[in-house]
């Protein structure tokens, strides 16, 4: 019975919690800006929305981005919240597989084993530009090992001839070791 009714109960705790802080953080900017009998209660998600899409699709344009990534840059140059930020903008990427190419997730064979591991590629070697790249052998690979329960894991540096890759998007690849493999992850061309 948890098994089916605790994530239900966490998601939508989440999402009450996350709702309600939007709504204090903002009906109070509302109410000043329309009249009393215009607000009503949820106005406030209701423009947090419009003001994430309008964010999102001003930022593709080269005369708005510079301006939503101005609080990013601020961010990086504070003592303290540099770590923080920019930690949190690397799983966001890592989740969002925005930096990943196609075949970025690989399965890796440790040598001298049958052991095999879900990886994602993250560097490749012998790129000047990249600090972890110009480490590492032209040949060679960083790949991300997640661990199973927590978000945590290893970055690996292998050989490229160690990985096969295999057809899965890395937020999938995550989300199936995350889970420990225990999700409801159906095969490609598998339908309910």
């Amino acid at each position: 019975g948890l098994a089916i009714i605790l994530p239900l109960v966490i998601t939508i705790e989440l999402l009450r919690w996350l709702m309600h802080t939007v709504e204090t953080l903002l009906s109070p900017l509302l109410q000043l800006v329309l009249p009393a009998q215009w607000y009503l209660p949820g106005m406030a998600i209701l423009g947090f929305i419009l003001l994430c899409i309008a964010i999102g699709y001003s930022s593709r344009w080269p005369s708005f981005n510079w301006l939503w990534q101005l609080p990013g840059k601020i961010m990086m140059k504070l003592p303290g919240t540099r770590q923080i930020y920019g930690m949190l903008q690397d799983i966001i990427d890592l989740m969002s597989g925005k930096n990943f190419k196609d075949g970025s997730v690989v399965m890796v064979k440790l040598p001298a084993s049958e052991i095999e591991l879900i990886g994602i590629i993250t560097k490749q070697g012998g790129q000047t530009d990249d600090r972890m790249s110009s480490l590492m052998d032209e040949e060679q690979l960083a790949v991300f090992i997640p661990m199973a329960y927590n978000v945590g894991g290893y970055t690996i540096i292998i050989p490229r001839s160690c990985t096969r890759n295999i057809d899965m998007k890395p937020a999938e690849a995550l989300q199936l070791v995350l889970s420990g493999g225990l999700g409801s992850n159906k095969a490609p061309g598998k339908s309910w």
